[in-house]
């Protein structure tokens, strides 16, 4: 199907461009998103009549959506998740989660302009592009953390999955098998009287 491109489309082409398409990815995103109108006669017309309010609409969106992306780019959220000892989620990060968590810290996105290109189904650092005009494409910073502790550790660069240490694993069977002030030393304290 021939259509005429309103705004620019990324690997398609820029504003008036007239670009063959397939049928399917025309009806069913094209069109209905207002992104681009059918090649007919009457369509060519109508955008010659219209092409420079549509340059001057597309230049104001893009100047709004610049203001922003300064803002954003660069950002960084915490997303609280639950997850395993291993650091799976239960679950996976969703674009409309990283756009509620923006959205809580006062940046107004919609999911759709948020892009996860591979599942997040663990916890750590990912850097994700967010599509704020066809022009205008900023990264921001989701760290996703079972608690926030452990995100500000992360933020830190620590991995907090890191195998524990055999001295930290010792301390930690100690405390589990000793009662607060039953250690070794309490009971040196009370052998020594009975030696003297």
């Amino acid at each position: 199907m021939q259509v005429i491109l309103l705004e620019r489309v990324e690997k398609l082409g820029q504003i008036g461009d007239e670009v063959k398409v397939k049928d399917g990815f025309a009806r069913n995103f094209l069109l209905p998103k207002k992104k681009a109108l059918r090649a007919t006669k009457a369509n060519r017309e109508y955008f010659q009549d219209q092409k420079s309010q549509i340059e001057a609409n597309n230049l104001k969106l893009k100047g709004e959506a610049e203001k922003i992306g300064n803002k954003l780019d660069g950002q960084k959220f915490v997303l609280i998740r639950q997850a395993g000892d291993r650091g799976q989620l239960y679950g996976s990060v969703s674009p409309r989660d990283v756009a509620d968590a923006m959205e809580k810290a006062g940046f107004k996105v919609d999911r759709h302009q948020v892009s996860i290109s591979v599942a997040i189904k663990s916890i750590g650092l990912f850097t994700l592009p967010v599509v704020l005009h066809p022009e205008v494409k900023v990264n921001i910073t989701v760290n996703v953390a079972r608690s926030e502790d452990e995100a500000e550790r992360q933020a830190r660069g620590e991995n907090v999955l890191a195998e524990k240490t055999d001295a930290e694993e010792a301390k930690v069977a100690a405390e589990e098998l000793f009662e607060e002030g039953a250690g070794p030393k309490a009971e040196a304290t009370e052998e020594e009287p009975a030696e003297a």
